[in-house]
Parts: C-alpha cells; sequence; structure tokens
C-alpha cells in the first residue's frame, strides 16, 4: 500500500503515469455498477415517505401540489445516477490505495469516507446557505449509509 501511495504522490511523472493508468484499469466496473445501483435504490427509500419524505420536503420548502415541482424529475434521475457511479468509482480507487479485504473492510473505509470527506463537505454548504441541522442529518445520513454500502459491496465482492 505504501508504494502505491509512494509511486502515486512522490515519483517521477512517467512512473506516477504507470501506476495511475494500473489503479484505473483495474476498476471492477460490474461492481462500481451494481454498488452505484444500491446506492442509488438506499436513496428511493430514505426519501420516500416511509422514511424522510415528508420531512425533507417541508425543510426544502418544496411545494409538491405545484405541478411544476416534479418536471425533469427523469433526468435528474439520471443526472444523480451519474454522479453515484463517479463516487462509486472513486471508491474503487481509494480501495486499491487503502486495501479493504472484505465487505467489512469496505463498510468500515466506507464509513471513514462518508464521515470525514462527504459529510464535512456538506457541511460547510449547509453553514453558509444557514440551512436546519435536520435537513443535514438526512442529507448526510443519507450519503454516509450510501458510500458505506456502496464500499462493502466492492471490496466483498470477489
Amino acid at each position: 500500500m505504501l508504494r502505491i501511495v509512494f509511486t502515486l504522490f512522490y515519483s517521477s511523472p512517467k512512473k506516477q503515469h504507470v501506476m495511475f493508468n494500473h489503479v484505473l484499469s483495474n476498476i471492477q466496473w460490474l461492481h462500481v455498477i451494481v454498488a452505484a445501483i444500491a446506492y442509488f435504490a438506499l436513496g428511493a427509500v430514505w426519501y420516500s415517505p416511509a422514511l424522510f419524505s415528508k420531512q425533507w420536503v417541508k425543510l426544502v420548502n418544496i411545494d409538491i401540489s405545484d405541478p411544476n415541482a416534479k418536471k425533469g424529475m427523469g433526468l435528474l434521475f439520471a443526472k444523480t445516477f451519474i454522479l453515484i457511479i463517479i463516487t462509486s468509482a472513486g471508491l474503487a480507487i481509494f480501495q486499491q490505495i487503502l486495501p479493504a479485504i472484505d465487505a467489512l473492510g469496505g463498510l468500515k473505509l466506507g464509513l471513514l469516507i462518508g464521515v470525514t470527506l462527504v459529510s464535512t463537505s456538506i457541511s460547510i454548504n449547509y453553514l453558509y446557505t444557514k440551512k436546519p441541522i435536520a435537513l443535514f442529518l438526512i442529507d448526510c445520513g443519507y450519503h454516509i449509509l450510501g458510500i458505506a454500502i456502496a464500499s462493502a459491496i466492492i471490496a466483498g465482492w470477489h
């Protein structure tokens, strides 16, 4: 692992290029897609009436009776899924640099990334836009859990 980190950050540009190509060429794309589907499906449950839909709609001030509120949802979902694929590919790259040898290790790595990178980044935006803490908890909870699940799938699938 240290060899990979050293090569990526402290060696000649040619060695960095070779190592980066090696990391990219070893991504298991089927695993990434399945992990992204699980992450996306979690969102369907997380933001459903069974869990946080009513609270989330209220906190973001969406008028669901407005016919314009639901326009373009298909495209929005497609863009969301593409971004989740990119996130899952990033997780696959992280796991080559910081190997998680099984699903539990992947879950732990995903929790680490979700808490330290994702939720803190979202927090900065929420601080400046003065969004409610309840909205932060709903949105960050989704991403932390989604990333943990996706990471567990990628690491656990051998």
